[in-house]
């Protein structure tokens, strides 16, 4: 590896914080406050003492906490109060946090509102050091969760608690637990044992979560100010249920055999809700559902249910799952949470990011007690090899930071957009910001953490065509005929190190192509300097295996099965060798190898001193995702080199980038 070529410190381009999720208010002061120079920590009730113990930072756990806030702040100390704070929505979150040369003051309405403010405390020092600033802060929505499957893929208590720390470290609130599956019920359930036996499972076998894990995991949530949320699946993804119990869950033995499930878990965990999914399924007995939600309200549980799905209470708050739902518009008297599009394992990295952090939640810029917010949602309908590979696979932390970004600051834009947007546009320049703050946070608290996002906001290409290859996915055009005309030749200017020219669900997505058309190909073309030639990491992909179904694996000797092609300086790139080249598609049960660039090493590539050119060219037949839904076409690409080379841009030590005109 060439010694020109380094690893950028993101945290070292800006003196103030990377704060995520940015404040609601935020003012800068020109101050220092000194923590290792601090007396005492006051707070204004006992009550905070547990807190301030699990979660206050570690430089201040050194110092005396004592009760009562003296009318006149004493220098060098910190106050921690239960006082007013003005919140339009969310007051019981509010908090504000004033740091100064002197002092550092946080009040908030409640503990919650308290703990928020120590996750940004946090987040404001350097070493000793915390910055001047003046905040007031509160959500937009009051449900910002994340959904884990683990029925499909079990996943230990310690993997979970990893990712609890990271939702609480970004203020979500809502960890929804998918306990039931076809391949597995994974929720311990003592009038019935057989449920949970490695027989009725065809995954993770004998792999379950016992009464006293899933108290555990609840009080470690409350501990961290969040909602666990169990879902048990019924009377739909049920097939594990009937194995175990030798009939179905919608017979007349099986609804019994629910409800008693229902009294046990209800009777056995303090938690508020139970998610009864009730998705997917043809309903034979009208009454499953009904029955059900009667049941859960008698025993003191809200109940919340996937839409679409069977015909529900309006009591029941509406988990929506796709994008063609909006009656939600017009529902005056119900209660909904939005996951549209925030299925993390339907998405690459790079756009994952993206995409989350673009969405505009309910078309609203913040919610109400009908519009409650939103999860982001991790389903892995295949089974991995490990359980983390489910987040290697996923751009697991990525996405959480995106959206507690987005669920806390609300707004967004609205549509469903891959595309970072035009570099001129509100959209570019707010993710641009975003993603600053994204990499500091990658850099200074992901270390040794599956975190897979690179930057790509000064990745900047021009796409060349359509060009009608009439169905005829290897016939070439002029911009692989005359290369030495691609930097003068005028084309569409796009930005990002991964692209969509069309996504799957187009209309309802947007990508780079406004009007995308079939069978035709389309070039990207771009240059990017160097000031020392060698051999460079690259990520470099033409598809992105959906892990919430079963892709096809691209044959051996090619990309994808669209025939795409990627030059380097002229050179044409060769594929990767895939270990299942060729691999069919719809095999649940075989997991991931290398399939995708996050998961593979990384290309070596040559490069030149001076400029150094790519080409990528991207053929397309039928958009037609239902003549195999295993294999969709998928129109876009990956081209990212890893490392940043010195000397290039000593502002911003990055590549840089010209596609030309």
């Amino acid at each position: 590896m060439i010694s020109c070529f380094l690893f950028s410190c993101a945290a070292a381009q800006t003196e103030r914080a990377a704060l995520i999720p940015l404040p609601r208010e935020l003012s800068w002061r020109n101050a220092v406050f000194d923590i290792s120079e601090a007396r005492a920590v006051y707070v204004s009730s006992d009550s905070l003492r547990p807190l301030l113990a699990r979660f206050l930072p570690a430089g201040l756990k050194r110092l005396p906490v004592k009760k009562g806030v003296p009318g006149k702040l004493a220098d060098r100390s910190v106050y921690i109060m239960l006082d007013h704070v003005p919140a339009s929505v969310c007051s019981d979150e509010a908090y504000q946090l004033t740091v100064s040369s002197e002092n550092i003051l946080l009040k908030a309405n409640t503990p919650h509102g308290i703990f928020n403010g120590l996750q940004t405390l946090q987040q404001l020092l350097k070493g000793n050091k915390a910055g001047g600033c003046a905040i007031t802060d509160y959500p937009a929505f009051s449900w910002r969760g994340y959904m884990v499957d683990a029925g499909r893929n079990f996943q230990s208590v310690s993997q979970l608690k990893q990712q609890i720390d990271i939702m609480a470290r970004y203020k979500m609130n809502v960890f929804h637990l998918h306990l039931t599956e076809n391949v597995a019920w994974r929720l311990q359930i003592k009038k019935y044992p057989q449920l949970t036996g490695a027989a009725s499972m065809t995954r993770n076998k004998g792999r379950f979560y016992s009464v006293a894990q899933v108290k555990e995991l609840i009080q470690y949530c409350r501990d961290r100010h969040i909602t666990l949320v169990p879902e048990m699946d019924m009377p739909g993804h049920s097939e594990a249920f009937t194995r175990a119990m030798g009939f179905d869950m919608q017979s007349g033995r099986g609804l019994e055999v629910v409800k008693n499930i229902i009294r046990e878990v209800a009777a056995t965990y303090d938690v508020p809700y139970l998610h009864i999914g009730a998705d997917e399924v043809h309903i034979t007995n009208k009454n499953f559902v009904p029955e059900i939600e009667a049941l859960l309200d008698s025993c003191g549980k809200k109940v919340i249910a996937w839409n679409p799905g069977a015909a529900k209470s309006n009591k029941t708050v509406q988990h929506l799952w796709k994008a063609e739902d909006q009656h939600y518009k017009k529902d005056t008297t119900g209660k909904y949470i939005d996951s549209r599009f925030l299925y993390i394992s339907d998405m690459d990295p790079e756009n994952t990011v993206v995409t989350i952090f673009n969405r505009e939640f309910f078309e609203r810029e913040q919610g109400n007690k009908s519009l409650l917010g939103a999860e982001v949602c991790l389903w892995s309908d295949r089974r991995v090899a490990g359980q983390r590979d489910l987040l290697v696979q996923n751009a697991v932390y990525p996405a959480l930071l995106a959206f507690a970004e987005r669920s806390w600051r609300g707004g967004g834009y609205s549509g469903y957009h891959f595309s970072i947007g035009t570099p001129e546009s509100e959209r570019a320049e707010d993710f641009k910001n975003f993603e600053r703050r994204l990499l500091a946070h990658k850099e200074q608290y992901f270390s040794g953490l599956p975190f897979n996002y690179m930057q790509q906001t000064h990745i900047r290409w021009k796409l060349l065509g359509p060009f009608n290859n009439k169905g005829r996915l290897d016939q070439p055009f002029w911009p692989e005929q005359q290369p030495g005309s691609l930097k003068a030749a005028a084309g569409l200017p796009v930005t990002g190190g991964t692209v969509w020219l069309w996504h799957t669900h187009f209309p309802l997505t947007s990508a780079w192509l406004l009007h995308p058309q079939e069978q035709t190909t389309w070039y990207a073309y771009t240059r990017f300097r160097s000031n020392c030639a060698g051999i460079v990491d690259f990520w470099i992909d033409t598809k992105d295996q959906s892990k919430s179904g079963a892709d096809a694996t691209p044959p051996a000797g090619a990309w994808d099965y669209n025939k795409s092609r990627i030059w380097i300086n002229e050179q044409l790139v060769s594929p990767p060798a895939f270990q299942y080249a060729g691999r069919k598609s719809g095999l649940l049960e075989e997991p991931l190898a290398d399939e995708m660039h996050y998961i593979r090493p990384p290309h070596r590539i040559a490069v030149k001193k001076g400029w150094n050119s790519i080409l990528v060219k991207l053929p397309v037949d039928r958009f037609d995702p239902l003549k195999d839904w295993q294999v969709p076409p998928k129109l876009m690409f990956t081209v990212i080199p890893l490392k940043k080379a010195a000397g290039l841009n000593r502002e911003t030590r990055e590549w840089l980038f010209d596609p030309g005109p």
